[in-house]
């Protein structure tokens, strides 16, 4: 089972949804780098469940500890160990699904992989390891900040509930001020409302999260297996619930010819750049130094407040009834994760860039 995300800076994670505690290692931090635990703290509150009533019910206080790397409110450029524990874990409430394959979960290819499975909550499949990547993601985004780089990601579609797609018509200082996380507040007040309709009928709903990186170098990304899209978005699939990755014009683009797709460059007073950006910021796997943009998709979250048929671990057909505390929409809360999990690829590849230039 591969652990560890990263090649130069590196996150690896432990822990279950119910087992005591939620933690990793991050190593290839650059020394030096200040460390705000207030900050790391605030990542951390944006992903925790119970924080309003479109999501999940779970009360966890999520407070981090970091064990290691850190010396005198500095990174000594040593593996920085932390640890989440947990401590509002309701195991009971899955004891009906211990010989029962919940429907779109991993369940049953869990068994089938490793011969055995954590029951509680999904065990290492959970959405509770995000916790990790965000703490990893909030010191990947510490030593972004000295670069002068900013990573933003927002909800900006739930079902068929969409804002405009251009990010420049957006402010970005509203994403905090709805549960959404939608920088349009009327967009977010009806997204909020299908939320708890949804909630309401034992559903949940999926949607998009669009994210932007801002102030990104020239250069980061390789030519041919380690493109920089590719990276960005094996990082994005491997956060769960998500089912596709598009950068740039993306599937929008498919309808123009190449003469209004192509970014034309021009000499801006000394410097090469582009009129447009509809490559969306990297152009043959390498960043152009254009703002990076991308959208993730998130299916409705699996697990259904309503009888579903499925079948036990014996092949028996039956009528399932969950119980337990379910975010009936996971986009809220997964849009710290998607930050998380963008600064991280960009300061590797930084790092990975350093390696290479003079």
């Amino acid at each position: 089972m591969r652990n560890t995300f990263g090649h130069i800076f590196t996150l690896t994670t432990y822990g279950e949804s119910h087992g005591e505690g939620i933690g990793g290692v991050v190593d290839g931090m650059p020394a030096g780098i200040a460390v705000d635990m207030d900050f790391i703290q605030s990542e951390l509150d944006r992903r925790r469940p119970g924080q309003s009533r479109i999501t999940t019910g779970r009360q966890e206080g999520d407070r981090v500890e970091l064990l290691s790397g850190v010396f005198e409110g500095k990174t000594t450029g040593c593996p920085i160990g932390f640890l989440v524990r947990n401590t509002n874990q309701h195991s009971t409430d899955y004891e009906n699904v211990r010989q029962v394959y919940r429907p779109s979960h991993a369940d049953y290819t869990y068994t089938q992989k490793y011969g055995l499975r954590d029951h509680r909550g999904g065990g290492r499949s959970s959405a509770r390891e995000t916790i990790s990547r965000c703490v990893g993601g909030a010191l990947a985004k510490l030593a972004l900040r000295q670069l002068g780089i900013r990573v933003t990601a927002y909800t900006s579609q739930v079902g068929d509930i969409a804002i405009d797609r251009d990010y420049h018509r957006h402010d970005f200082t509203q994403i905090e001020r709805n549960s959404v996380r939608c920088p349009d507040r009327d967009a977010a007040q009806q997204m909020e409302q299908l939320i708890l309709k949804v909630k309401a009928d034992g559903d949940t709903i999926g949607g998009i999260i669009t994210c932007v990186i801002q102030g990104c170098p020239v250069g980061l990304g390789e030519p041919a297996f380690s493109k920089l899209h590719a990276e960005l978005g094996a990082a994005m699939l491997s956060i769960n619930a998500v089912k596709g990755f598009e950068y740039g014009e993306g599937f929008e683009g498919v309808g123009q010819r190449g003469s209004e797709q192509n970014d034309i460059f021009y000499n801006a007073g000394g410097r090469i750049s582009t009129h447009t950006n509809h490559s969306g910021g990297i152009q043959g796997g390498i960043s152009n130094g254009q703002d990076i943009y991308f959208r993730v998709l998130f299916k409705p979250v699996a697990t259904q407040l309503r009888p579903q048929p499925t079948v036990t671990v014996d092949g028996e057909e039956i009528t399932l009834e969950v119980k337990g505390r379910h975010d009936p929409c996971v986009l809220p809360r997964a849009v710290p994760v998607v930050e998380a999990m963008a600064a991280m690829t960009i300061l590797d590849h930084y790092l990975l860039n350093k390696t290479v230039t003079l």
